[in-house]
């Protein structure tokens, strides 16, 4: 890698937000009694996931339907490529079983908001542009994955899943409902509704970020200690399929029309493991699937990863091949 990318890490570590996470983890390591309140947490996440989903309904109803059906077309085939891969390579790295296997795909072929969050920031920062949409293609993102990923599972398992459960919750869950509903309110209201909510949704946004990330900092380091528990294969697979997942949606966002900053966000949700969604539907219809694999994988491994190295990594990423492409 060029010193660009060392330049690029650095000024995504020294953020507050990473370096909230950073002392979260930290907290943990020296048996700090640190925690965020429990009501305090959920109210910030929150507001995170109605932040996000407003500023993106408002940045919808400003973009024309040609701008969008491409990249969506190519998000939905991330959604559905990225789970089998994961399957298969977790199969090729690991011992696990076909169901564990399974549970890890549907983790990683489903999104986390708060590694889309955190590296919006670091692009904004960067001075970057953004598609606005690229919240919709979070919302699109987010469901195909976890279905493939049961799906694959199910060829392990004598009896059958509860799709109708399963599903239920998913799209149910706080996070859809949340995300999809401040789409929608966005895009109703449009800028001028959105000026009137700016300071409260704007202003204040990348410091309840950095609240949010203390938290999951604690929470993460707490799952340091499970890493032994899930083997030297779920670890590796935990740092080297993300990088895998996120080079190919910079290549499939760049390929598809967007900027460099929208591809690089295309690359860190192709990248990022969910652990809010994915968690509540394979508890629901894989039982048999151990939370100490996916949980220690998407969360202990692959977020503080992505966080820490991998936002910048796809960015300097989606420069080089901007840089390729436009050469050719």
């Amino acid at each position: 890698m060029s010193l660009d990318v060392f330049s690029l890490a650095a000024t995504n570590l020294f953020s507050p937000p990473v370096l909230a996470f950073v002392l979260g983890i930290i907290a943990v390591g020296i048996k700090s009694d640190l925690r965020l309140p429990e009501a305090f947490y959920q109210a910030i996440s929150i507001y995170l996931l109605l932040g996000i989903g407003i500023k993106g309904g408002v940045a919808l109803s400003n973009s024309e339907l040609a701008d969008i059906w491409l990249p969506l077309l190519v998000t939905l085939a991330l959604g559905l490529v990225i789970p089998v891969g994961a399957f298969y390579y977790s199969g090729a790295i690991t011992k696990l079983n076909t169901i564990n296997r399974g549970a890890l795909a549907a983790h990683y072929g489903s999104t986390s908001l708060v590694t889309f969050t955190a590296a919006l920031v670091f692009l904004e920062s960067s001075g970057q542009f953004v598609e606005g949409f690229l919240v919709t293609l979070l919302a699109v993102l987010e469901i195909p994955g976890i279905i493939v990923g049961l799906l694959l599972a199910s060829r392990g398992r004598e009896r059958s899943i509860a799709w109708g459960e399963s599903l239920r919750e998913v799209l149910s869950g706080r996070s859809i409902v949340l995300l999809v509903g401040g789409l929608l309110l966005g895009a109703i209201t449009g800028s001028a509704g959105f000026a009137s909510i700016e300071p409260f949704f704007g202003g204040l946004f990348t410091g309840v970020l950095t609240l949010f990330l203390l938290e999951l900092g604690i929470v993460a380091g707490r799952r340091f200690q499970d890493i032994k528990k899930a083997g030297a294969g779920v670890v590796v697979f935990g740092i080297t399929f993300p990088l895998m997942a996120g080079a190919t949606g910079v290549a499939a966002g760049l390929l598809a029309g967007l900027s460099v900053g929208g591809a690089a966000l295309l690359g860190v949700l192709s990248a990022s493991a969910s652990y809010i969604a994915a968690p509540t539907a394979v508890r629901l219809a894989l039982p048999e699937a151990s939370p100490g694999i996916y949980l220690t994988a998407s969360l202990g491994i692959t977020f503080p990863f992505n966080l820490i190295v991998g936002i910048p990594v796809y960015f300097w990423l989606a420069q080089s091949l901007e840089g390729v492409l436009s050469w050719n």
